[in-house]
């Protein structure tokens, strides 16, 4: 009986591995090579339209990425709005009035509907638009003789449901300390070295004054007091006035896919509590990796927890289930 129990167990164990594998194996480079050839290079034109008439949308799109990932895996849940059976992931702290692109992935998704119907999955894009999105302000940083890139895998599902209770749990906070960070992340089966990648990619985009005004004003010893000084001007000390005003989370190369973060937060420059911390963490040596390892991370981010094959369906509009 034992030894029989034992089998079991063991069989139990393999299937698991075995669905594991499958699931990953699942997901491809050419995923739409025959059902859509023109996918990628369709996506890519309305994700490169989208950062030309406005480049912050870069940052936009990868956070966009980030934040759908990191709630029941890379599904498109963030996409989801209110629906008599769905409580949105959008209106939670860490999204609501800060996570923006939906209209952009939205458009991309109308124009590969107008291709193939039903075939490229809302959470495909979300991966699809976030590479585009690193590629085109990595071009920038390098005077356009060609950015950091890296093949997307293909084939991910997209979620019938939504969990606005697990975005509120699993969501990095503006003002997490590092072990919090640290535990998410690893909650996430990724690295510290991961998780400093990832905050790598504050060197685009913006954040409002909300996020950081209790750090600018703390006179901490952590904060240049010069820097602290600057983004005063256009951050009030005084809540709520001037809550949404904005400011570049890099004020070197705003626009730039580069490594000035890294360097910004050496100078005690970095405009974020939960951006600093990382340096009290130990992880200054990152700064002369400029783009690899952050390469490194948009791919495994990418493989968290996806729906292939039967698991999941693809939507016809990526706000709402068929």
């Amino acid at each position: 009986m034992v030894t029989a129990a034992i089998f079991r167990a063991a069989a139990t164990v393999m299937l698991l591995v075995l669905s594991f594998s499958t699931c990953q194996a699942q997901l491809s480079s050419t995923f739409y090579g025959d059902t859509c050839p023109n996918a990628l290079s369709t996506i890519r034109t309305s994700i490169t339209s989208a950062i030309a008439r406005e480049c912050r949308m870069a940052a936009s799109l990868i956070r966009l990425h980030f934040h759908d990932c990191f709630v029941q895996g890379c599904d498109a849940s963030i996409l989801l709005d209110n629906s008599p059976s769905i409580t949105s992931e959008k209106f939670v702290t860490q999204n609501n009035n800060s996570v923006r692109g939906f209209e952009v992935i939205d458009e991309a998704k109308s124009a590969v509907e107008n291709l193939s119907p039903g075939v490229v999955s809302c959470a495909d894009i979300l991966a699809v638009a976030a590479g585009d999105a690193s590629e085109y302000v990595s071009q920038i940083a390098i005077r356009h003789v060609g950015g950091p890139s890296w093949t997307v895998k293909l084939g991910r599902k997209d979620s019938t449901t939504a969990s606005a209770s697990l975005a509120s749990r699993d969501l990095p906070r503006f003002a997490g300390g590092l072990q919090r960070l640290i535990d998410l992340f690893e909650s996430k089966g990724l690295s510290e070295r991961d998780m400093v990648a990832l905050s790598g990619s504050h060197t685009i985009g913006q954040a409002q004054c909300v996020t950081f005004r209790d750090r600018i004003y703390s006179n901490g010893s952590d904060i240049d007091a010069g820097f602290a000084s600057t983004r005063g001007r256009n951050c009030p000390a005084t809540f709520p006035n001037g809550n949404g005003n904005l400011a570049p989370l890099d004020l070197v190369t705003p626009n730039s896919f580069d490594n000035n973060y890294f360097r910004n937060l050496l100078q005690k420059k970095g405009l974020l509590q939960s951006d600093q911390v990382l340096f009290s963490g130990g992880y200054q040596r990152l700064q002369k990796e400029p783009f690899n390892f952050q390469i490194r991370f948009m791919i495994k981010m990418g493989d968290i927890e996806p729906l292939t094959g039967s698991a999941g369906i693809i939507r016809r509009i990526c706000s709402r289930v068929n």
